[in-house]
């Protein structure tokens, strides 16, 4: 019978409804019994008749361990995608759960030691807050004490922000805007359902507001040659790291070929119009293409920027032409860049030529 120490939910989730658990490849599995001994959650037992293991009690299963898996001789075990894990770890109330016990048992898990790192921590005060459409706010932020900014930061990067008078975890935003000489970085945030730092922005946050943040943070940065042709991809406000790399490239390069692809659900969701037309403006070598599945009134744009119908794995799968002899910057969800890195894939664009932008890819 399934362990009640076991079975408990899962960061708020109850444990019957995680498809997580082995399954047994009799035709691979030698008998050997490795995986019934050595999981200490009694998944297993073992059929002395047959002697082969057994999955008799998968509830048991820790969610997200392959241990037995990555220690089968046999390599008779096999688990459902991670993908279903990292799914769920998405979900806004996976995220308080953890949230609420790292609090709850603060004592217990807090460290100890002071382990020294190179991260720096400052203070930033808003100074202006723009609604844009698609429920995004786009958001400027300005050192507070001079010489004290992300000066150096590399386009793509990103930072973690505290909600002010708050016991909750930090959350990370991607700077959408190039460095700029007095040391203010723009944001765009995205209103997640019940999400509780989106509720303090949306709801609470005013100029003048001073914000404690860490960074700057991540690799997604410029690494390909000056000639060298790009394709920028973007899902949703995975448009602000994209922004960030096109608008340094707009400054050093305007002439270079360059294209961006930036999918939404319908066309009111388009955001930061104005920055793109702009951009376009200045850019004799970059194109624009916006993708909506809804593509309903689509509004007249500059020359440079026209709309598509259907997602921006349609449109690369539609037109192969556009990720051949370019390196790509691609983010947004997790679930768009896995699907997106296995089309690159399949038309023979080399790894090192992809660069992602996505916590689980």
């Amino acid at each position: 019978m399934p362990n009640p120490q076991f079975t408990k939910p899962w960061h708020g989730v109850p444990r019957e409804q995680i498809y997580w658990n082995p399954s047994v490849m009799d035709e691979a599995c030698i008998g050997c019994g490795t995986c019934v001994t050595g999981c200490s959650r009694l998944v297993y037992r073992f059929d002395f008749e047959r002697k082969k293991p057994v999955v008799v009690d998968p509830l048991n299963c820790m969610v997200g361990c392959t241990t037995c898996a990555n220690t089968c001789p046999a390599h008779a075990l096999v688990f459902p995608p991670i993908e279903s894990v990292l799914a769920l770890e998405g979900l806004t109330e996976v995220r308080h759960a953890v949230e609420d016990d790292l609090q709850a048992r603060h004592s217990l898990l807090a460290a100890s030691a002071q382990v020294p790192h190179p991260d720096r921590i400052i203070t930033l005060v808003v100074h202006s807050i723009d609604r844009l459409a698609g429920d995004v706010l786009r958001v400027e932020l300005q050192p507070v004490t001079t010489g004290e900014c992300f000066c150096e930061f590399a386009p793509g990067q990103y930072i973690e922000l505290w909600q002010p008078n708050s016991s909750y975890m930090s959350r990370s935003y991607s700077i959408a805007s190039a460095p700029k000489g007095d040391g203010s970085i723009t944001l765009h945030i995205r209103r997640v359902e019940g999400g509780r730092f989106t509720q303090w922005a949306f709801g609470t946050m005013k100029e003048g507001d001073t914000l404690q943040a860490r960074g700057p943070l991540g690799s997604f940065t410029m690494r390909s040659a000056a000639d060298m042709p790009l394709l920028f991809i973007a899902g949703g406000t995975g448009l602000a790291p994209v922004l960030a790399l096109l608008a340094q490239q707009v400054n050093f390069a305007p002439q270079r070929d360059m294209v961006l692809l930036w999918g939404m659900r319908q066309v009111s969701d388009f955001y930061a119009l104005d920055t793109l037309q702009a951009l376009a403006a200045r850019t004799p070598g970059l194109r624009i293409v916006l993708v909506a599945q809804k593509l309903e009134n689509p509004p007249a744009l500059a020359q440079a920027i026209h709309f598509v119908s259907g997602t921006v794995i349609d449109a690369l799968v539609l037109d192969v032409n556009l990720s051949g002899g370019r390196d790509i910057y691609a983010a947004g969800p997790p679930v768009m860049l896995r699907e997106l890195a296995h089309v690159l894939d399949r038309q023979g664009v080399l790894p090192s030529r992809v660069h992602l932008d996505s916590f689980g890819v």
